[in-house]
């Protein structure tokens, strides 16, 4: 097994992080904490990182983007590495998997079909998709079993009301074609009505119980994300700007109470609440 001491590591070859990773897995002066991974403990692992990806590309910041792709691309050496100790794939059949799955799924590219407008292609995809799936026999009757079910829940609903929307299930008003179309906030008029029927049954829901209660939310929040889709808004972007708003502002009133936030009344927070609000309007 290569050592990785005699590798250089700054080289730009992928051989260079795969004998690094090798390495690190190596029973003879590995690391004991890469050591005593599998794939169900390092799985957390890779979610975190794709997020952070997402994180960077939201804040625009390309110099962190470089950084954690290098995370994520390390997640995918690491896995592949074990797979390889367990003799089931290495990371040559990785990417050989990916190439031929990429030129597969484009013939408009590689072939020589002639699909070019984007809706075009995205439907091409689904079909090519699905055929593989079906000469894997791992597709079912239903068309959602396409939606892999430990996906983070906002994601989860997004896809889900896409795959639902194919077959024409969805909001008439919103599923035209041809038409020109209407201002987006006006074509998801009963998708609004549809969250305040939601929020209404979850508001006069004071005798459920919390299995209940737990329920209705995730009704509201499942036509929440079903309006983010209408509104052509990805619903986990909005939330995570909604949370970097909320982190900004709070931690603004944090920096104006020195003597710290629990020694202050509703009033006073709710004022700083305000003025931190003003402060991000400012910036």
């Amino acid at each position: 097994m290569t050592d990785a001491s005699k590798t250089d590591i700054a080289a730009t070859s992928i051989d260079s992080l795969l004998a690094v990773m090798a390495q690190l897995r190596n029973p003879e002066g590995g690391c004991p904490w890469d050591l005593e991974q599998d794939f169900h403990s390092i799985a957390p692992y890779t979610l975190e990182e794709a997020y952070e990806v997402a994180d960077a590309i939201s804040r625009g910041s390309m110099d962190d983007l470089k950084e954690e792709l290098g995370d994520l691309l390390l997640q995918v050496v690491f896995h592949a590495q074990m797979a390889k100790e367990a003799q089931a794939f290495d990371f040559g059949d990785v990417v050989e998997a990916i190439v031929s799955k990429m030129v597969r799924r484009h013939p408009h590219v590689f072939g020589d079909e002639s699909h070019r407008t984007a809706e075009e292609v995205l439907g091409r995809w689904d079909e090519i998709k699905a055929a593989e799936k079906a000469a894997k026999r791992q597709q079912s009757d239903s068309l959602l079993d396409q939606v892999p079910a430990n996906l983070p829940g906002l994601m989860q609903a997004a896809k889900l009301q896409k795959k639902a929307a194919k077959v024409g299930f969805d909001w008439p008003e919103a599923a035209r074609q041809g038409e020109p179309a209407a201002p987006l906030v006006d074509a998801a008029a009963p998708v609004f009505a549809k969250v305040a029927e939601e929020l209404d049954e979850l508001r006069s829901a004071r005798s459920l119980s919390e299995d209940q209660l737990e329920e209705e939310l995730g009704d509201l929040l499942f036509s929440c994300v079903n309006l983010a889709r209408h509104l052509k808004l990805e619903p986990d972007a909005a939330l995570r700007r909604a949370n970097r708003k909320f982190r900004g502002r709070f931690q603004h009133m944090e920096a104006a109470a020195p003597a710290g936030l629990k020694q202050l009344s509703a009033s006073q927070l709710e004022a700083l609440w305000e003025a931190a609000k003003a402060a991000q309007s400012r910036g």
